[in-house]
């Protein structure tokens, strides 16, 4: 159960992370003890090569820098609220929440984006949806076998 809560936030976590810019500032709380372990130096890649090609201002760099930091902020506030419980019930408020709050992230960094870094932007999303549900049928199929 707990591997798949886990699974589960790094997973709701995965797109708002690929979007960031910059890295969040250094009043943002620290990881969650539980995602401690994971190795998210991928995603730090994949964040330097979206942003590379939507060829972002400076003032768009930090701006977005601001938002994800908030964002992640806001997804380990949440993440926390509802860690103790347990119960579908909550894990499916929290699955909610934290999907408005990156929804949102993601309408907010569209905004700041010109119309030709927008199709950019929701090229590079549509590409990182897909290999992310390839991911997950091959782990899907690596579990079963």
């Amino acid at each position: 159960m707990r591997k798949t809560l886990t699974a589960l936030l790094i997973a709701a976590a995965l797109p708002t992370v690929a979007l960031a810019a910059t890295p969040a500032p250094t009043d943002a709380p620290p990881p969650a003890p539980y995602m401690k372990d994971h190795d998210h130096g991928m995603m730090r890649g994949e964040r330097g090569a979206m942003m590379r090609e939507l060829n972002l201002t400076p003032d768009q760099r930090q701006q977005i820098g601001k938002l994800m930091g908030d964002s992640m902020k806001n997804r380990h506030e949440i993440t926390e609220k509802y860690w103790n419980k347990l119960p579908e019930a909550d894990r499916k408020a929290m699955q909610e929440e934290l999907k408005a709050n990156r929804d949102k992230a993601e309408t907010s960094i569209r905004g700041l984006l010109t119309p030709d870094q927008q199709k950019k932007f929701d090229d590079l999303k549509q590409q990182r949806e897909q290999r992310r549900a390839e991911w997950a049928k091959s782990h899907k199929d690596a579990m079963t076998n």
